[in-house]
C-alpha cells in the first residue's frame, strides 16, 4: 500500500504511460495511407465484381447426400481458393461445391474428394458441436447488409451446426458469433473411398431477405476446411487479413442475385409439455433456533406455447405464452478475481433470432444497454415469464426490432413489463450506420426505469471506423442530480484490420445515476481513456509461423466524483500463430486499483487502498482440429498486497465420433504474508457429450467450487424427431461440500435436486 507521495508519482507515471499511448495511436492513424469510401464501397470486398447469378435447378434434387441428381451436373462448381495456411496457393484435394435454388429452397451440394479417404475426420453426431471435423460450411448475408449472416456447417457424419454473425465478424463490440441460433433446414451426408459428400436445402422463410422488382441480392461464402492440415479453402478469395473469423466477414462475401423467388410464409406452432418434481432443502427452527433441515418435495406441471410467423420476407414475428427453458444447458461457473460482477451470455433460444439487432454496447466485451438475461431470470434464479413478443427484420436500409415480455411477481417485485425498441439506419455506406434504442422495466412496485439510447458507427475512409453513443436512464428510485449524471456518452475510433498495423483510441464517461436495470453496466461514475496498438506480420509459405503480432495497450478509469484514477492497465502481448494451428501468446501487464471498500475475493479480503501490482502471463492453445486438444493458461505476479499464481487447464478428447470427454480445471494461488492471509481458489469442470446418431444425444456436466462449496450435476437427455419436435429429459442437482457450519445445524448433502421432462411438437402450416 503506498503513501500520499507514492500515489502521486504513480499518478503522474500512469498518466505519461497513457498519454504516450494514446499519441503513439494518433501517430500510427496519420502514417497509414487511407482511401475515402463511397457510397456501397467496401474495402477488401468483391464489390469489384458483378453480382453473381444463382441458376434456377433445371429438375428435382433428392437430398440424399450423394449429389448424383442431373440437375446438379448442369451447373458449374464455383472455384475454391485456399485461405490458410497459404492464402492463394491451389486446394491440396479437388473440391465441387454448387449453388442453385428453386421457388422455395437455397439448394448446396458438395463433392469433398480426399487422396486419403481414411483420413477424413468425423468426431462428433452432436449438434452445435465443433470437434476438429472435416467441415463444409454455407455463409449467407440473405439481407445484403454486410453486417450479418446466417451460418451453416455440417461434418461427414451429418450433424448440423448453425450459427450467426454479426458486426462484420469483428470483436470489437463483443462477441460477433451466436452458436445458439437453431433454424430449419436439412443437410445429408454420405462417405467414400473417394471422399464426402453433402447437400443443404435451406427454406428461403429461414434466410430471410428483401425483394426488388423479382430480384434478390445476397452476400455468399463458402468454404471446406481439413483439419489434418489445418487447410480451409473458401469461395470468393478472401485474404487472411482480417484476423479471428475473417474468413467469415459478410462485407467480403460474394454478392449473388437470385430471380423470381417466392417467399412463403410457413407458421410454427410448437406447444410444449412438462412434468417434473423439485426438491428443495427447508430449514427446521424451534422458537426461532435452527434445529436441523428437511426437503420438500414439489411437483410441477406446464403447458405453454410458442408461434413463429414470417408475414413477408423481410420480418420475424414470434409470440410466446408460459414460456419455458428448461432444457437450456447450464452456465459454466467462473472464478471472481475483481470487485465486480461477472458477465454471463444468453443462451435461450426465443432470444437468438437475429439478436445482433438489439446489440447496444456500452464500452468493454460486456457492458450493455439492453441484456436479455434481465428478462426471466433475477440473480440466477428463474422468474415466471407469463409471455411475450417479438419482431425483427429488415425494411430497406434499416434494420428494427421490438421486444415485449411479461414476468410474474418475485422476490419482492411486482409483475413488471419488459420492452425494447431498437432501429437502425444504414447511411453512407453499408459500414455505416445510425440508431437509437428505448427500454423500459415497469410495474407496480415503485421500481420502474427506462432508457434511452442513440448510437452512430461511420465509416469515413479506409478501415477506419468512429464509433459514437450515447444514453440516458430515468429511474423512479434515483433522484438524479443532473441529466449528464444519469448519462453514459462513448466515442471510439479504431483500424479495423488485422494484418500491419491497427489501433483504437476511446473514451467514455458514465455517470454516478447512469442506472439500465435491463443492461449490464457493473461500473458508475467514471471516465474512461483506452488506446492500443498493434503490428501483426504475415509470414510466407516457407515459414512454418502464419503470423506474429505485437501488441500494446493502456486505460484508464477515473473517478468523476474527486477525479482520482479508480483503476488503470497497462500491457504489452505477443504472440506466434503457426500454420499448424497451435497459438502461443506472451503477455506482461501492470495494474492499479484504488480500492474504496474492502471486497471478498476467492475467500480473501482485499482491504482499502491504493495498489499497483503486475503479473506475466502465458497461454497456449493447441490446433482445434487435433483429437486430443485444448488450452493452458499461466500467470504468476503480484496481486494488490500480496502474490497470485494461477494456472487453467482445458482439454478435450474425442474417443470416436459418438463420444466427446472435455474437462476444466482452475487453480489460483493467493498470498496476503503480511497479514498472513491465504487462499486457494479451484474450480473443476466435467463434461461428456455422447450422441449415437444426429438425433439422440446425452449431455452430462459436473461442475465444482470450492469457493462456493458446491459440487453442480446438469444432465440432459435428447431425442431430436425434427426440428422444433424434442424430447427432453433434464437432471440438475446441487451438492454440499462444506456441511459443517459453525453454531448451525449440519448442511443436507443434496442443496437441491429438479427431474424434468418436457417434449415440444411443432406443427407446420
Amino acid at each position: 500500500m503506498s503513501d500520499p507521495e507514492q500515489r502521486r508519482r504513480a499518478d503522474r507515471l500512469g498518466s505519461i504511460l497513457m498519454r504516450s499511448v494514446v499519441c503513439g495511436v494518433a501517430a500510427a492513424a496519420l502514417l497509414v495511407p487511407g482511401r475515402v469510401l463511397g457510397q456501397g464501397g467496401i474495402p477488401g470486398g468483391d464489390d469489384a465484381l458483378p453480382p453473381l447469378d444463382i441458376p434456377r435447378l433445371s429438375g428435382p434434387i433428392e437430398i440424399d447426400g450423394i449429389v448424383d441428381d442431373a440437375a446438379w451436373d448442369a451447373i458449374d462448381p464455383l472455384p475454391m481458393t485456399q485461405y490458410e495456411p497459404v492464402f492463394g496457393s491451389d486446394p491440396r484435394e479437388r473440391t465441387e461445391v454448387r449453388i442453385g435454388h428453386d421457388d422455395a429452397f437455397l439448394y448446396v451440394s458438395g463433392r469433398m474428394y480426399d487422396s486419403e479417404p481414411d483420413l477424413i475426420r468425423t468426431n462428433t453426431f452432436y449438434r452445435d458441436l465443433y470437434s476438429g471435423d472435416d467441415l463444409l460450411s454455407v455463409l449467407i448475408d440473405s439481407y445484403n447488409d454486410y453486417q450479418t449472416a446466417v451460418w451453416f456447417v455440417t461434418n461427414p457424419a451429418g450433424a448440423r451446426n448453425d450459427r450467426t454473425v454479426s458486426n462484420d465478424a469483428v470483436f470489437s463490440g463483443g462477441m460477433p458469433m451466436n452458436s445458439d441460433w437453431n433454424a430449419h433446414w436439412d443437410v445429408v451426408t454420405t462417405q467414400t473411398d473417394e471422399g464426402w459428400f453433402a447437400e443443404f436445402r435451406i427454406p428461403f422463410s429461414t434466410l430471410g431477405f428483401q425483394s426488388r422488382d423479382g430480384e434478390v441480392t445476397m452476400g455468399l461464402i463458402l468454404y471446406r476446411f481439413i483439419p489434418r492440415r489445418n487447410e480451409r479453402i473458401t469461395f470468393p478469395a478472401i485474404e487472411p487479413i482480417w484476423g479471428g473469423l475473417g474468413f467469415a466477414k459478410p462485407s467480403v462475401a460474394r454478392r449473388i442475385v437470385l430471380r423470381d423467388v417466392r417467399q412463403s410464409k410457413p407458421i410454427y406452432v410448437t406447444p410444449y409439455t412438462l412434468g417434473g418434481l423439485q426438491q428443495t432443502p427447508v430449514q427446521d427452527e424451534v422458537a426461532g433456533v435452527p434445529i436441523g433441515w428437511h426437503s420438500d418435495s414439489d411437483p410441477t406441471g406446464e403447458v405453454g406455447v410458442d408461434l413463429r410467423y414470417s408475414p413477408t420476407s423481410n420480418l420475424a414475428v414470434d409470440l410466446t405464452v408460459n414460456t419455458d427453458f428448461a432444457q437450456v444447458e447450464a452456465d459454466d461457473q467462473q472464478i471472481n478475481l475483481t470487485r465486480f460482477p461477472l458477465f454471463f451470455p444468453e443462451k435461450r433460444q426465443f432470444f437468438q433470432e437475429r439478436a445482433s439487432t438489439f446489440q447496444f454496447n456500452t464500452g468493454g466485451f460486456s457492458n450493455r444497454l439492453f441484456h436479455s438475461r434481465r428478462i426471466g431470470l433475477d440473480a440466477g434464479e428463474i422468474v415466471r415469464i407469463y409471455g411475450g413478443a417479438r419482431a425483427v427484420g429488415r425494411i430497406g436500409g434499416m434494420d428494427f426490432g421490438f421486444l415485449d415480455m411479461q414476468t410474474a411477481d418475485h422476490a419482492g417485485r411486482s409483475s413488471e413489463n419488459m420492452g425494447v425498441l431498437r432501429l437502425r439506419q444504414e447511411v453512407l455506406n453499408p459500414s455505416s450506420a445510425i440508431g437509437a434504442m428505448v427500454t423500459s422495466r415497469l410495474g407496480s412496485s415503485g421500481q420502474d426505469n427506462v432508457a434511452l439510447g442513440l448510437d452512430a458507427v461511420l465509416r469515413p475512409v479506409g478501415d477506419e471506423f468512429l464509433t459514437v453513443k450515447w444514453a440516458r436512464t430515468f429511474d423512479e428510485q434515483v433522484d438524479e442530480a443532473s441529466t449528464a449524471e444519469a448519462s453514459l456518452f462513448q466515442a471510439r475510433w479504431q483500424r479495423v484490420r488485422d494484418a500491419g498495423i491497427s489501433y483504437h483510441a476511446e473514451f467514455i464517461r458514465v455517470g454516478d445515476d447512469f442506472l439500465p436495470r435491463l443492461g449490464f453496466q457493473p461500473r458508475r461514475d467514471f471516465r474512461f481513456y483506452g488506446g492500443s496498438t498493434q503490428y501483426r506480420k504475415l509470414t510466407d509459405a516457407a515459414s512454418p509461423l502464419q503470423n506474429w503480432a505485437a501488441r500494446l495497450e493502456a486505460s484508464q478509469y477515473t473517478r468523476a466524483s474527486d477525479g482520482r484514477a479508480d483503476s488503470r492497465s497497462i500491457e504489452s502481448r505477443f504472440s506466434l500463430e503457426f500454420k499448424g494451428g497451435t497459438e502461443v501468446w506472451f503477455t506482461g501487464a501492470s495494474s492499479y486499483e484504488s480500492v474504496l471498500n474492502a471486497f471478498p475475493v476467492a475467500g480473501a479480503e482485499v482491504p482499502a487502498g491504493d495498489y499497483w501490482f503486475h503479473e506475466g502471463r502465458l497461454r497456449i492453445q493447441l490446433p482445434r482440429a487435433d483429437l486430443l486438444r485444448g488450452s493452458l493458461n499461466a500467470s504468476v505476479g503480484s496481486f494488490y498486497d500480496g502474490n497470485r499464481v494461477g494456472l487453467g487447464i482445458e482439454p478435450a478428447w474425442n474417443q470416436s465420433k459418438y463420444l466427446e470427454l472435455s474437462a476444466g480445471y482452475e487453480w489460483n494461488r493467493l498470498a496476503f504474508p503480511d497479514r498472513n492471509v491465504y487462499a486457494h481458489a479451484h474450480l473443476g469442470r466435467l463434461k461428456a457429450q455422447l450422441a449415437l446418431d444426429t438425433k439422440i444425444s446425452f449431455s452430462g456436466l459436473m461442475q465444482y467450487s470450492n469457493v462456493a462449496d458446491l459440487t453442480t450435476f446438469n444432465a440432459r437427455f435428447r431425442y431430436h424427431i425434427r426440428e422444433g419436435t424434442d424430447l427432453w429429459v433434464v437432471y440438475n442437482e446441487g451438492l454440499n461440500t462444506r456441511r459443517d457450519l459453525a453454531d448451525q445445524p449440519r448442511l443436507p448433502l443434496s442443496a437441491g435436486r429438479t427431474v424434468m421432462i418436457k417434449y415440444t411438437h411443432a406443427f407446420i402450416w
